[in-house]
């Protein structure tokens, strides 16, 4: 068999051990040396071209289903769980916790639950949701294991690596957010966040007030292709007497975007989290389609106002 292996930037050292497993195994094996950003990102143009049987995806679920043989690899890491003990000191105040992580740590949860019940907490755990298949599962772009229960909860504990997961459940609740970092050794609340990104959407917002001409990003990526809203935010802005153009690529390299100067504000309709995470990457204001309604709505009501 014809396999092209893909893996995300922290399990790429284990490439040339599952290259030569499967090579033992008397299979015809490449490596995707590109990067991914999760399953919405496999490598299918890759496998296609040389003509692969079969892609596995390590290190992340199915994401939806494609007109492919995809194999998923989900990789579970034991993270440390010593520093759950030291969390309860910042949760002595709330009674009812909801709990959240990644696809890599879901098999603690159950653990992690019967800790703090132990220690007098109620634990609500998320169903899946949307695109995440595990309870207590959140993605990047799909945080509805943690928004479902926020008002079931008195604060929410996410635990895990890194800021890009929790950060997304964070601006879609309203309660007490407190991240577990096991493997950097914090524990930290991250609210003050929630202010931080707000007066960022609103500068956007407020910046593209005068502009004229938008440029609409669409992902040809298997999981963030999404050119009916393209389109539609095209249709929204030209009906509002604005000039609008669809610009298509697999990845996006804002160099390459910031290049585009004829463009006064660009929208975003691939993963979600490029228009808060990247903002800072282009010269002009990087908007959601939300946040291009807001727009349109807002230049709408000041053109009344002048007449």
């Amino acid at each position: 068999m014809r396999i092209l292996l893909q893996f995300p930037e922290g399990l790429k050292q284990k490439a040339l051990e599952h290259a030569e497993r499967l090579e033992a195994e008397g299979n015809q094996v490449f490596i995707s040396a590109s990067p991914t950003f999760g399953a919405c990102d496999l490598a299918l143009d890759e496998a296609r071209n040389i003509k692969a049987d079969k892609l596995v995806h390590f290190g992340h679920g199915e994401f939806h289903h494609v007109d492919f043989n995809v194999e998923y690899v989900e990789y579970n890491i034991d993270a440390p769980l010593t520093l759950l003990k030291d969390s309860l000191e910042q949760l002595t105040e709330f009674k009812t916790i909801g709990l959240s992580t990644t696809i890599q740590h879901v098999h603690q949860l159950d653990e992690i639950k019967r800790f703090y019940e132990e220690n007098g907490k109620t634990v609500v755990i998320g169903r899946p949701y949307g695109f995440a298949k595990k309870p207590g599962q959140i993605l990047g772009c799909d945080i509805g294991s943690s928004a479902s229960i926020d008002k079931a909860v008195d604060v929410h504990v996410y635990f895990g690596g890194g800021m890009f997961h929790p950060l997304g459940a964070l601006l879609s609740t309203a309660k007490p957010f407190l991240v577990v970092e096991p493997f950097a050794g914090k524990i930290e609340f991250i609210d003050k966040y929630r202010e931080i990104y707000r007066k960022r959407s609103k500068g956007k917002i407020l910046g593209s007030l005068d502009a004229k001409k938008f440029g609409i990003l669409v992902s040809t990526k298997n999981g963030q292709h999404n050119m009916n809203l393209g389109m539609l935010m095209k249709q929204k802005l030209e009906q509002n007497g604005l000039r609008a153009e669809i610009l298509v690529a697999n990845t996006f390299d804002f160099t390459s975007i910031n290049n585009m100067m004829e463009f006064d504000a660009f929208v975003n309709t691939a993963c979600p989290r490029i228009a808060i995470d990247d903002t800072d990457r282009t010269r002009k204001p990087l908007l959601s389609a939300n946040e291009l309604m807001e727009v349109i709505r807002m230049k709408a009501e000041l053109a009344s106002v002048r007449v």
